[in-house]
């Protein structure tokens, strides 16, 4: 018998083994027999052999008192005094002590079997009375060497109330197929349906009620598109300001200071450091290079993506490689929108990251939003993700726009009455198409302002408590701030709960419940969930996981709900 110190691979397993003479398997230092081929390591001891020799020969087992008890003491059993005569065993306590030994082997199997032995390599520890006959034994299976198991370690030992032992038989089992390793046994997560194209039309400053209530103002959005899909019921903003949830929903970055005020100054956010969960910490408003939006993202995954934006800037300055922005360092144009321009810079969130405006394709992928039919036309034309933004006249604010053209929900509701109808035509929604309809934020000040939030969100770094309301001159600050009169002061900012006196509050910041309409083939028409609660993040999240990207910022928060078959019900 040959031993050898064990390597790296082997030592977690035994510090010091053997190998079976029959089949080279290792056997531990105090293992008496090779699980693999059932081979004893040395001769049986006289009494045992006695004992075994008289089952064959279809005898009672006449053994001496003083064997007898040698036989029992080497099975591992102890009896009250002499047991006398021949050895015998009640039904009931074979069965416990032949569990008992099962249980044994397989121990020492996971022990010194490598993992991927097949089942043909094994063997099946068969139990029979003493009485039990060659010929009964020749019916369970083809015989090994037969052999006594191994005794159990003193702390394991059965204490039966029988007298006698049954005799153990080892018997090669039959070929089986390979066992797969314990990660292949893990269910599995249930597979997301084969979405191929995410049209995502962002909508700016209702709540819920308003938008989706009875008595809404757009009866198209609320009542014949949810006809078609699916309503989240309970979807929220992640923070207070419009800019804010649109950096939120492309990156999963929390606010600064200034994206929760739409930028006015367009600067690089400084110092710029990463902290937890990927967060840019400073002040400011541009990302530094290395943090990725969501069409980074698609891009490096080979995937195109587009924002297609109503009424593009047209007196920001163009950067070198032709896509249009603010100066950097300067003041922002377009702040407000007017008759001849109603679009705003802050609507379009993916020009406030280097990662796009420094990217020579920003100007393929942030285009006019009169490009969107176009690009329907064909399903190899259409993005990936197409982000719908309207201007500011139709994008569902109260916030008066242009002379003449009166903005809100009757505007929202007359551009989605042209939008989604050439969407649900195009090839590309026909394959594999999911439209997705949600609000930046609801409204932070006035009567019905509504600055709640959920779903991890209740502190940014870049907002700490008791930091002033970006916007506290009209009330941003607040949830119940409705006049905004005194510049009032949030408990975390843009969204604190109070907006009266800065002191802290409970509630944790957020954007709002605006709502989430869901319109796919994957969905069931007339749907509605209000069981679980998701924000901007689950929104992301949920999109990266159709594509099978990581995900970014809060997207990646523990416990975060994404979409699953609870809300892809159509079955």
């Amino acid at each position: 018998m040959d031993t050898h110190r064990p390597t790296s691979e082997e030592q977690p397993r035994a510090a010091w083994f053997s190998r079976c003479k029959e089949c080279r398997a290792p056997l531990a230092s105090d293992q008496r027999y090779c699980v693999d081929c059932g081979t004893r390591r040395g001769p049986l001891p006289l009494a045992i052999a006695e004992l075994i020799g008289r089952v064959r020969q279809g005898a009672a087992p006449a053994a001496s008192e003083t064997n007898a008890d040698e036989a029992a003491t080497s099975l591992g059993w102890r009896g009250a005094g002499s047991l006398g005569g021949a050895l015998m065993v009640s039904p009931s306590a074979a069965a416990v002590a032949v569990m008992a030994l099962l249980a044994f082997g397989v121990l020492v199997g996971s022990v010194v079997t490598p993992a991927e032995q097949s089942g043909a390599e094994g063997s099946i520890v068969v139990a029979t009375s003493p009485s039990t006959t060659a010929a009964n034994l020749a019916t369970v299976a083809p015989v090994a060497p037969v052999s006594t198991p191994p005794p159990a370690p003193a702390a394991a030992e059965p204490t039966p109330t029988a007298s006698a032992p049954a005799t153990i038989v080892y018997v090669r089992a039959p070929a089986t197929a390979t066992s797969p390793p314990p990660s292949e046994q893990t269910p599995a997560p249930p597979a997301l349906p084969p979405i191929s194209h995410v049209f995502l039309i962002v909508l700016s400053n209702q709540g819920f009620n308003a938008a989706f209530g009875p008595g809404s103002a757009a009866p198209y959005l609320a009542s014949t598109l949810t006809r078609q899909g699916e309503l989240i019921d309970n979807y929220f903003g992640a923070a207070g300001g419009e800019l804010a949830n649109g950096v939120g929903l492309i990156s999963g970055q929390g606010p600064t200071p200034q994206t929760a005020a739409n930028c006015p100054l367009y600067a690089d956010i400084t110092p710029g450091t990463v902290g937890t969960q990927g967060q840019v910490i400073g002040n400011g408003c541009v990302y530094p290079r290395q943090t990725l939006t969501l069409g980074d993202q698609l891009t490096a995954d080979g995937r195109a993506w587009a924002a297609y934006v109503g009424g593009l800037p047209t007196s920001a300055q163009p950067a070198a490689s032709g896509c249009s922005h603010p100066p950097l360092g300067g003041s922002d144009p377009q702040q407000v929108p007017t008759a001849a321009d109603p679009a705003v810079t802050w609507r379009d969130p993916f020009l406030y990251f280097h990662s796009v405006i420094d990217n020579p394709a920003c100007a393929s992928s942030v285009v006019g939003l009169e490009r969107l039919p176009a690009d329907l036309a064909s399903a190899t034309k259409t993005p990936a993700l197409a982000y719908i933004i309207p201007d500011r006249c139709e994008d569902g604010s109260d916030e008066a726009c242009a002379p003449g053209r009166p903005g809100g929900l009757a505007a929202a509701d007359s551009f989605l009455r042209k939008v989604v109808p050439e969407i649900e035509s195009s090839p590309a929604y026909k394959q594999g198409g999911l439209i997705a309809i949600t609000f930046d934020q609801a409204p932070q000040s006035g009567p019905n302002a509504d600055a709640s939030g959920c779903c991890l969100t209740g502190a940014y770094p870049n907002l700490p408590n008791g930091a002033t309301g970006a916007s506290g001159a009209t009330g941003v600050s607040g949830a119940s701030g409705a006049a905004g009169t005194s510049g009032e002061t949030g408990a975390s900012g843009p969204s604190g709960a109070t907006g009266s006196s800065g002191a802290a509050a409970a509630t944790p910041p957020g954007g709002g419940r605006v709502g989430l309409l869901l319109i796919s083939k994957y969905v069931k028409p007339g749907s509605t969930d209000v069981v679980s609660e998701y924000n901007h993040f689950s929104l992301l999240a949920s999109i990266e996981d159709l594509f099978g990207l990581s995900r970014l910022g809060y997207a990646g928060s523990p416990g975060l709900l994404a979409f699953d078959s609870s809300v892809y019900n159509a079955g």
